[in-house]
């Protein structure tokens, strides 16, 4: 009965960590280029029972107890949002063309991201598209760090009129003048969310250019913006959810809990 407790108190726990996740998701459905994290629910490592005295040599085998559940780790999905027209010059959506192909099971893995730099020097990665030039002329995101171009260094078109050309090149009238770094993350589960739509390399490094890669295939668009890849329907279905095992787990804490109550304090007692 008391295991019991900690195993409605683990689903509890479980569930509300995933109903934190699923309404950060839901919080940012309008973030452009968020990429929603998936939660995965594990359950701890079972104990073998087995049953202890009476008149058999050798201890007798109950068979195996679940001891509960609990939110393993949530991973980022870094599936294609859709893009959008906006009209504006700065901002350019990375549409993934194709990636390298898992031979074992036929997906296509691995990430393209825009480099750029924070304020404190660090490197980091997003889907954000959404730019502007700086008071400086630099070109930034919307948080204010450095669009990167593809040697790693702040990109300053000489006017406000540019174009962005599918491989990244920015062109003012009719020169090229720097190119927007685009990086490959083969294995996506280094990356580390920070904030909205920041990621950073688990292990410190530096991604690899996309550009040169025969593997991978983009396209930047410019006046298009890729929003979150997050389904508000599905994302609000699965919250429900989650609320409704919460609940059932509560009531199964306060049976227990009744339970328990009547065993110590009611059972044997004796009267007069």
């Amino acid at each position: 009965m008391i295991r019991g407790l900690y195993t409605a108190a683990a689903g509890m726990i479980a569930q509300n960590r995933r109903e934190e996740i699923l309404s950060n998701n839901l919080n940012n459905s309008d973030t452009p280029g968020y990429k929603y994290d998936r939660t995965k629910l594990r359950t701890f490592p079972e104990m073998l029972v087995q049953r202890l005295g009476g008149d058999l040599p050798n201890p007798e085998t109950v068979g195996d107890v679940a001891t509960g559940v609990y939110m393993d780790e949530a991973i980022p999905d870094f599936s294609q949002g859709t893009v959008t027209e906006t009209g504006r010059p700065a901002d350019v959506a990375l549409v993934t063309s194709r990636l390298p192909v898992n031979p074992q099971t036929g997906t296509q893995e691995g990430a393209l991201l825009f480099n750029v730099r924070t304020p404190d020097g660090a490197i980091r990665y997003t889907r954000n598209g959404h730019f502007t030039l700086n008071p400086a002329g630099q070109l930034a995101d919307s948080s204010g760090n450095l669009v990167l171009n593809s040697a790693g260094q702040p990109i300053q078109p000489p006017s406000d009129r540019f174009q962005v050309a599918g491989d990244g090149t920015i062109v003012v009238n009719g020169a090229a003048v720097g190119q927007i770094g685009v990086s490959y993350a083969a294995d996506t589960n280094r990356l580390v969310k920070e904030g909205g739509s920041l990621f950073r390399l688990d292990g410190g490094g530096a991604l690899p250019q996309a550009a040169g890669n025969a593997n991978v295939d983009f396209q930047l668009k410019q006046g298009f913006l890729e929003g979150a890849n997050v389904s508000a329907e599905e994302t609000m279905t699965d919250m429900m959810e989650a609320y409704r095992s919460f609940e059932a787990n509560q009531k199964v804490l306060q049976m227990l809990d009744g339970t328990l109550d009547k065993a110590v304090n009611q059972v044997g007692r004796l009267n007069g």
